[in-house]
């Protein structure tokens, strides 16, 4: 099964989120961040039930005024 993983850096941790799932993870760089998130799924799943479908997230960035 496939998810979208957004990264963020904070402060000296990558941090990886699934968009579908409320799993996250951190790594010292971005693929450690993304190792890190997969075996957080897996783990997530022994115990929960997979979804049979995941609808395609819309990833867009919004612009604000301050």
């Amino acid at each position: 099964m496939r998810f979208t993983a957004v990264i963020t850096k904070e402060g000296q941790w990558y941090v990886a989120r699934a968009v579908e799932v409320e799993v996250a993870s951190q790594g010292k760089n971005i693929e450690e961040a993304l190792a890190n998130l997969k075996e957080a799924l897996e783990l997530y799943f022994e115990d929960e039930p997979l979804p049979e479908a995941l609808p395609e997230p819309i990833i867009a960035t919004v612009e604000v005024a301050l």
